[in-house]
Parts: structure tokens; C-alpha cells; sequence
């Protein structure tokens, strides 16, 4: 069923995908990323280093399959466990 005229406008595909930092959500990639970084600079735990990278990649496959994972992950989280009638 197509739209009648002048009903449809362009949409940039841009506008309709998360913001992403090196392949990851910007927020979860900075968040990644500061801990990473804290841990490994401030207290000198530079094994933490190679676990940032691996999980990374990891996270940047999900995040390439489904761009959303991460909210959709967060808001389970937050979710209530039950319905109350």
C-alpha cells in the first residue's frame, strides 16, 4: 500500500540509529572505556587493559547486529518482575 502524494518525506538514516563511539553506543563505549582506563591508570592494573579490548569487540558485534541491544538490555534491567493486577 503505497502513501498518496505528498505524504512522504526522506528520512536520513542517520537520524534513525544510536550515536556510535568506535562501534559501540557513545554512552556505553565512554563508560567502557573510563573504567577501563581508571582502572588501568590509577591503580595500575594492566591486565584490565586486554579484558577492555576483548570486551569491546564483543560488545561492538552485538551492538552491530542490533544497535538497540544496549537500551533494550537496560530497560529489562529496570523492569518490574511482575504485574500487579
Amino acid at each position: 500500500m503505497s502513501s498518496p502524494v505528498g505524504f512522504e518525506i526522506p528520512i536520513h538514516r542517520s537520524l534513525t540509529q544510536p550515536i556510535m563511539f568506535a562501534g559501540l553506543p557513545r554512552t556505553f563505549g565512554l563508560l567502557l572505556w573510563t573504567t577501563v582506563a581508571a582502572l588501568v591508570l590509577g591503580l595500575h592494573q594492566i591486565w584490565v587493559l586486554p579484558l577492555g579490548v576483548v570486551a569491546h569487540v564483543l560488545f561492538a558485534a552485538v551492538a552491530r547486529r542490533e544497535p538497540f541491544f544496549f537500551d533494550v538490555f537496560l530497560h529489562a534491567i529496570h523492569a518490574q518482575r511482575r504485574l500487579d493486577p
